[in-house]
């Protein structure tokens, strides 16, 4: 995204957080191509009955996204780590709607940088949402280098500007909370 847009952004969140309600409608055509790239990446792993479609993820993302809850947006990073909790959250909820009585992890959840959730089994995505809710309640800002990489694919420089904290800290807590996600995965009884 060219620096002239991210400043747009920077700006518009700016007027939004500052009462302007028209400044998020201004907002919505400069990132809705990165929020359909990101809702995208995650109905892929999704199973193919799937009924959730990309535009729907994008306008539930968008009404959470709209409310504000008091967030204060300072910038597109930080925009976007905000709307990949709330895709995390749609996503989440709906599969633990349409869960069955039964799971079957088999501790396959992957935690690449490139693969956002999985092979996309909704069992598989309850189960990393369980297992990052235990690490928040462990050490919330190494909980949130992980939803930011894994939910909203932000790089290393990304989430340290969200964070703000060094980009050395960012890869450290990073490596902490794949082992330990992946430790926790593995000790996960199947039901």
């Amino acid at each position: 995204m060219p620096d002239d847009v991210s400043h747009q952004i920077t700006l518009l969140l700016q007027d939004w957080n500052n009462g302007d309600e028209k400044a998020f409608e201004q907002l919505m055509p400069l990132v809705y191509d990165e929020l359909r790239r990101m809702a995208r990446s995650y109905l892929r792993r999704q199973p193919s009955n799937h009924s959730f479609q990309t535009s729907e993820v994008i306008h539930e993302a968008y009404l959470k996204l709209a409310k504000g809850d008091g967030q204060d947006l300072r910038n597109r990073a930080h925009f976007f780590g905000v709307a990949a909790t709330a895709m995390r959250h749609i996503l989440v909820d709906y599969a633990r709607s349409k869960k069955s009585g039964k799971r079957d992890w088999q501790n396959r959840v992957s935690l690449g940088a490139e693969t956002a959730v999985a092979s996309g089994r909704s069992n598989e995505l309850i189960a990393l949402d369980d297992a990052l809710t235990a690490l928040h309640a462990l050490d919330q800002r190494k909980s949130r280098v992980v939803e930011l990489r894994v939910f909203g694919g932000l790089t290393n420089e990304e989430m340290a500007a969200v964070l703000e904290i060094s980009t050395e800290t960012v890869k450290r807590d990073w490596r902490f909370a794949r082992t330990w996600l992946l430790r926790e995965l593995a000790a996960a009884p199947a039901e």
